[in-house]
């Protein structure tokens, strides 16, 4: 029998699954902070998909604050790089995340309960565009999110930090 806390947890972990667009962005932004909180403690257990998808927590230092801010990412593995987009759900706004990077390449990826330093950089002409397309290709909504803005939406791609690759 599950404790109560333990019920709790597996509880928020399937309602992070489902944040879509239809909630506020206050709330999808409180969900997302539980999500990464659940997904650092349990290795990735729990909060470690969205929509079905896996997702890894990506931290970021912020550009104003200097702050470390964590928040949960769809990825996909290319080699020993990992991309994401800053598509922040076809919103006008890039995704604070995103910005960050653009402020300082140097982050922190957690996927699963593996940590490890990457330096960000943006895709750009062909390789943009074969990673988009491999991107929407297993998560379906990249392309809608462009129709919906007028902002180019980033291709991250993270490498390997060049001085460690784990924490």
């Amino acid at each position: 029998m599950l404790h109560l806390p333990m019920l709790f947890i597996v509880r928020i972990d399937r309602l992070s699954a489902r944040i879509n667009m239809s909630m506020p962005a206050g709330a999808i932004r409180i969900a997302g902070k539980l999500q990464a909180r659940l997904y650092r403690l349990s290795g990735g257990r729990l909060g470690g998909k969205s929509a079905r998808k896996p997702v890894l927590v990506l931290t970021t230092t912020g550009r104003r604050s200097g702050q470390p801010r964590s928040t949960v990412v769809l990825y996909k593995a290319d080699g020993d790089n990992i991309v994401v987009i800053g598509s922040n759900a076809g919103n006008e706004r890039a995704p604070a995340w995103g910005l960050n990077l653009g402020a300082n390449p140097e982050a922190e990826v957690q996927i699963r309960s593996e940590r490890r330093r990457v330096r960000a950089r943006v895709a750009e002409g062909e390789e943009r565009a074969q990673l988009w397309s491999r991107m929407n290709s297993d998560y379906r909504g990249y392309d809608e999110y462009r129709v919906r803005t007028n902002r180019d939406i980033k291709v991250f791609v993270l490498e390997p930090h060049p001085a460690a690759s784990t924490l």
